[in-house]
């Protein structure tokens, strides 16, 4: 089961969806406002553990099966509180370029987001229609231009046409719920529980990620029990679409091995 990063709807799957489907079943689904799904009714309800009770209603209606569970960036925080609800549908964890927790204290590898979030809070609180309409309009081609300066991503791997489709969705979720999810992600914390963890871990790094440092990863990977760590040389944040060869081998190599192989 596919956990997205905050702001995404999948298009970090691309070419992991192929490599797995191919001999295991796939799921994918969107937090609450983004991609398919509706905005909340409850606002409030987008935190971390919001979002391990609905991963769980969908696995549900897919008939509970034992899964897999694979985050990438926030899906990360996901996966690992989905294990802490509900252990015994967890057969393994794949965490891809993301933390334990306190993200907004990572930036690179700095409080960042920490010190500015609640002054842009202030502002969309205070002008919201202004902000949204501001927000809808970054151009993706910009966007992707500003992102290869900061080197957030790899100039030398990253194709175009696969950013461009995450770019886009990202100024169709709604700004203010944004932040309150992205407030909601910095203020949690499994770093307590990852010593627990008792089912077979893969962690996926990239070498120079800004927005969750490898360390992060690293660290994980000493505290998790004979947790796997796979440092993509030269990999961001994206590192799933810039090396897609070496992290999907990699990480078909695990499921199978975790899981065995099914019907697609």
């Amino acid at each position: 089961m596919f956990c997205d990063g905050i702001l995404c709807d999948g298009f970090i799957w691309k070419y992991l969806w192929g490599d797995i489907g191919e001999s295991h079943d796939v799921a994918h689904w969107h937090y609450r406002g983004h991609g398919r799904s509706g905005a909340p009714v409850d606002p409030a309800r987008i935190d971390i553990e919001a979002h391990a009770h609905d991963l769980m209603s969908v696995r549900r209606h897919l008939g509970d099966p034992p899964s897999v569970i694979i985050g990438h960036s926030m899906g990360t925080q996901v996966a690992l509180e989905t294990w802490r609800l509900f252990p015994e549908r967890v057969r393994g964890l794949v965490l891809m370029c993301g933390s334990f927790g306190k993200v907004t204290q990572s930036f690179r590898g700095m409080p960042i987001i920490d010190l500015i979030l609640p002054k842009v809070m202030d502002i969309v609180d205070k002008q919201p229609d202004l902000v949204r309409a501001l927000w809808s309009r970054i151009p993706p081609e910009v966007a992707l231009k500003a992102a290869l300066l900061a080197r957030d991503v790899d100039p030398n791997h990253v194709r175009r046409e696969d950013m461009l489709p995450y770019l886009r969705h990202m100024t169709h979720v709604d700004f203010p719920m944004f932040l309150r999810m992205l407030r909601a992600a910095g203020e949690h914390s499994a770093e307590k529980y990852l010593p627990q963890i008792d089912v077979p871990v893969l962690i996926v790094a990239g070498e120079k990620d800004t927005f969750t440092p490898a360390s992060l990863s690293e660290h994980m990977a000493e505290l998790i029990p004979n947790a796997e760590l796979l440092m993509v040389p030269g990999g961001t944040h994206v590192a799933p679409i810039e090396q897609p060869d070496l992290v999907g081998s990699r990480i078909k190599a695990f499921i199978d091995r975790v899981s065995g192989p099914s019907t697609p």
